[in-house]
């Protein structure tokens, strides 16, 4: 029986309908709402919106890299480029074969040549992986085991001999060979007050080491100064991050701390942070500005981080920002790794997608939506639509979910002449209803948290799906794990799917239009 169209979906209005408070328009975002630069010298954080946890940075002339933790993604360590610390583009992944889950990088330039630094688990425990490159661009080299199992959190270092060390666990340290490919020595202690994550740090006459844990409602920090990286070390008297959040405060902030002076010399702070009622999205990377004390510590100051900050001085979002493309895609060029990425992919995932000049198609796998490997991409926004045009070949489902494991997610897909519903993780075969055709739309509607489905057959209307209808419990809290809640195509069964089209538009409520929000 054809189900009873739906309601119909109040749809808000999209960026184009804003104006820009201080009459200059801000730099394009990848087709999201949150776009950091305000214009006027402003930006409010985060300046990644969206799951990108676990930062690390590096400063190479006038520009900036950053890559995160990309746990089971693959293609996975995605590389952003910036020449003002606000505006980010992604330029590639690193990694492209699969190793475990990625937990912690470090992204590092020595003597001409790019390495990132990749703690990774396994069944097995912890281990540290080494990538390297002549370009950021890539390639990137095939993934090099150094031999160190158990140990996490791998932080570079260079001291005053030019001797490479790898400092890990926050605690431990490792001599490496020149090459920076292969450890030359065993572990030996620190007798440096430390936490987890680790960060090294040349300022004036000192080396900082910046180690940071995170709780469930605390982001503790510890430093130490030192005139060689070897000691003897020196701890501030101070925590220079803010403790804890209350409840009334709009981010709670996590995980390493990046330090980096602006294009004009000043300083800033890069981190993570957990924005209060969107849990869903992730761990945002968040920008502070820093100060340093008469007494050679550092500080975080500037606005509370749901405020606009002024800009680094000195910087350009630069033509390539500009110019970045939305997160629409019409699958005539290849973004995996950029935007796509498969959820626990297998060592041969990536042969499942090719592009046949009519689109992505992408090989079936599992039997639903948990154990399918969906391709995913990471969003930033609060409220947004996101519409999927493709067709089945041969014994497929195919669909469009949000998706935060497979344990828990939402969606529909369409296979066996029929339209399957999936809820909190599982599909409910109470809900099938019949379909006719192969080529299928579906759309989601997603509202602060407060979703609708819709199908339509071919070019024909749409039918509102009646199932689903609320997201907000699907985070880590609840699921445990890291992953955020993004958007999944996804191909189960023994067929494949073809993918026309992707839309994505960000959208904004009209509570927020009128300053409510």
């Amino acid at each position: 029986m054809k189900p009873a169209a739906g309601p119909a979906v109040s749809r808000p209005p999209s960026l184009a309908a804003l104006v820009c408070t201080d009459g200059a328009a801000p730099a394009p975002s990848l087709g999201s709402l949150r776009g950091a630069g305000l214009g006027g010298g402003s930006f409010r954080n985060p300046v990644l919106a969206g799951d990108h946890p676990e930062p690390a940075l590096l400063q190479d002339g006038a520009d900036y890299y950053l890559s995160c933790a990309s746990f089971q993604s693959c293609p996975g360590v995605v590389i952003w480029h910036s020449r003002d610390l606000v505006h980010w583009v992604p330029i590639g992944a690193a990694l492209a074969r699969v190793i475990g889950s990625v937990h912690a990088v470090n992204l590092i330039q020595h003597a001409g040549r790019y390495f990132i630094y990749l703690g990774v688990r396994t069944p097995q425990g912890t281990a540290i992986h080494v990538v390297h490159a002549d370009d950021m661009r890539g390639p990137w080299s095939a993934p090099i085991d150094l031999g160190l199992p158990g140990c996490a959190a791998p932080a570079h270092v260079v001291d005053e001999a030019s001797q490479r060390h790898l400092l890990v666990n926050g605690l431990q340290r490792v001599r490496l060979s020149d090459d920076g490919l292969a450890t030359a020595g065993g572990l030996s202690g620190t007798d440096c007050p430390a936490l987890e994550s680790a960060r090294m740090l040349r300022h004036g006459e000192f080396v900082y080491l910046i180690t940071t844990a995170s709780g469930s409602a605390v982001h503790r920090a510890t430093v130490a100064r030192a005139p060689s990286v070897h000691g003897p070390w020196e701890a501030c008297p101070f925590d220079p991050v803010t403790g804890s959040a209350g409840a009334a405060d709009p981010w709670q902030t996590g995980g390493p701390l990046n330090l980096v002076q602006g294009p004009a010399g000043d300083w800033w702070m890069v981190c993570h942070g957990h924005e209060k009622g969107f849990r869903t999205l992730g761990r945002q990377t968040l920008l502070q500005p820093v100060g340093w004390t008469r007494e050679g510590w550092f500080r975080v100051t500037g606005s509370a981080l749901d405020r606009p900050q002024r800009m680094p001085r000195g910087g350009t979002a630069g033509a390539e920002a500009m110019a970045a493309a939305g997160l629409s895609d019409d699958f005539t060029r290849d973004r995996l790794g950029t935007q796509w990425s498969f959820f626990d992919a297998a060592p041969d995932e990536l042969r499942r997608a090719h592009y046949d000049g009519a689109g992505l198609l992408l090989r079936g796998k599992g039997t639903g939506l948990a154990d399918c490997s969906p391709l995913t991409c990471t969003v930033g926004d609060h409220s947004y639509e996101a519409e999927l045009d493709f067709e089945l070949i041969g014994a497929v489902q195919g669909g469009l979910a949000l998706f935060h494991d497979a344990r828990g997610f939402v969606g529909v897909g369409i296979g066996d002449g029929l339209m399957h519903t999936y809820n909190y993780g599982q599909e409910h075969n109470w809900t099938q209803q019949p379909v006719l055709g192969v080529r299928h739309r579906l759309r989601v509607t997603h509202h602060q948290q407060r979703i609708t489905f819709e199908h339509a057959a071919g070019d024909g209307p749409w039918v509102q799906n009646p199932w689903l209808n609320e997201v907000s419990a699907l985070h880590q809290n609840v699921f445990g794990g890291f992953p955020s809640l993004r958007p999944a195509l996804f191909a189960a069964g023994a067929g494949e799917v073809r993918l026309r089209r992707f839309s994505y538009r960000a959208t904004v409520g009209l509570a927020a239009l009128a300053g409510t929000t």
